[in-house]
């Protein structure tokens, strides 16, 4: 029985952890976690914001997710879109999910993010 989403991981080309600690931890907020040694040595980086963890993989014939994105919970989207506009990323609002405010972004090598709060604390059941 499946319990809850460990981790999201997305791809990202060799050499650009500056780029991406910048923004997940600078713009996004997140804090860098430790990779395992074995899988420090490829490459890539990890971030985890509350129970929340992103690992950015190396991929050698990488090609940014433009449709595939996961979908960050935040709460205040307002201020935390106000703060990825504050920090130059890219803020695209969304209307179309009945019972939330949404909107998308990209990281610095292209992957689609997808952030959303349910509207006056409603939220669809599973």
């Amino acid at each position: 029985m499946l319990t809850a989403v460990d981790h999201v991981q997305l791809a990202a080309p060799a050499g650009r952890e500056d780029l991406l600690r910048a923004y997940y931890g600078d713009v996004l907020g997140m804090t860098e976690i430790p990779k395992p040694p074995v899988l420090a040595a490829r490459g890539g980086c990890w971030f985890q914001a509350g129970a929340v963890q992103l690992h950015l993989g190396v991929e050698d014939d990488f090609r940014p997710a433009r449709k595939a994105h996961p979908g960050l919970r935040v709460t205040g989207i307002e201020a935390y879109a106000a703060r990825l506009r504050a920090k130059g990323a890219r803020v695209v609002w969304d209307g179309d999910l009945p019972g939330h405010r949404r909107f998308y972004s990209e990281d610095p090598v292209g992957n689609r993010l997808e952030f959303l709060e349910p509207v006056d604390g409603v939220c669809p059941a599973p």
